[in-house]
């Protein structure tokens, strides 16, 4: 009789111990700025690992795996108040429903009452339909701040870079160094902003198939498990302030240092590929009513 395939949790496995062993013999030349140098696994440490592919900074990808039993995590080493994270990433490919690879920062140790927190979330999908970018902020505990659009490009077929830009008066999301959404900080009309939590860069791979594709209708199929998704090349570039002032959040009510924000043109050329606005989509005010929470940004919309 035929031995049993191996479960995708063992493919999981066999791929980690591998990738290791690489990763070993190569960590005494591993650069400064590289994923294996930044980043540390938060979670499902048996269902991700670092490998060098020979590209990149210092070579080095991270590949997270999802299957039946785990999905898993990685965050930087560091937390930041303010700045720019950059990073290099491949999603998973074929049939991916119900799969949800993310890019996303948030603080340690702050109650998830109290917690900010700037959010790219990846939705899979049925093979030959695009992915969904969902983009939210969290403010205060607060979140419902969401965006999202479908990606005008097959994100699995090759590497793309996604950005988050931090500053004190916007927070800007970027693919390939074009930006899709600026959320601008507005304390005259009571708009709140991410403004005193320290927050590290997060990575994951898990399974959301209640909701993230067609609202939970397509389900992840774990015959096509495990699941990769891939990260290379991360960049964080901690907010700068203007000469003579000693941190980006002392900047002068005078200083124009973070009045620039994005490119207008380049939002407006976005927009084509919004599918879900929370100040405009009608859909939201259900939302809006069943929460009690109303944006102040949305209140007067």
């Amino acid at each position: 009789m035929a031995a049993a395939p191996p479960s995708p949790r063992w493919r999981c496995l066999q791929v980690v111990v591998v990738a290791w062993l690489l990763i070993a013999v190569a960590a005494g030349t591993t650069s400064a700025g590289s994923m294996y140098g930044q980043s540390e696994l938060t979670w499902g440490g048996d269902h991700s690992f670092y490998f060098m592919d020979g590209d990149g900074d210092g070579g080095e990808t991270l590949a997270l795996c999802l299957d039946e039993t785990n999905g898993s995590g990685f965050a930087s080493n560091d937390a930041y108040l303010y700045g720019r994270f950059d990073i290099d990433m491949k999603l998973v490919d074929g049939y991916s429903a119900g799969t949800v690879t993310t890019f996303y920062l948030v603080p340690d140790d702050v109650p998830w009452d109290n917690h900010d927190e700037v959010d790219m979330e990846f939705l899979g999908n049925v093979t030959g339909q695009p992915y969904t970018l969902h983009t939210n902020v969290f403010v205060n505990g607060k979140g419902g701040r969401v965006q999202q659009f479908k990606l005008w490009f097959d994100p699995s077929a090759d590497y793309h870079t996604y950005s988050i830009e931090w500053n004190p008066k916007h927070i800007i999301f970027y693919i390939d160094g074009v930006p899709i959404r600026d959320y601008k900080s507005d304390a005259a009309s009571g708009k709140p902003f991410p403004s005193w939590q320290h927050m590290r860069l997060h990575g994951t791979l898990w399974d959301a198939e209640e909701w993230a594709t067609r609202g939970g209708r397509d389900k992840t199929d774990w015959t096509q498990a495990p699941f990769y998704a891939y990260y290379r090349n991360l960049r964080v570039t901690p907010c700068s302030p203007s000469p003579g002032v000693a941190w980006c959040g002392a900047e002068p009510p005078e200083s124009t240092r973070f009045q620039q924000g994005a490119d207008a043109a380049a939002l407006q050329q976005a927009r084509q590929y919004v599918i879900y606005d929370y100040c405009r989509d009608p859909k939201v005010q259900k939302w809006f009513n069943d929460t009690g929470f109303v944006p102040a940004e949305c209140s007067s919309n």
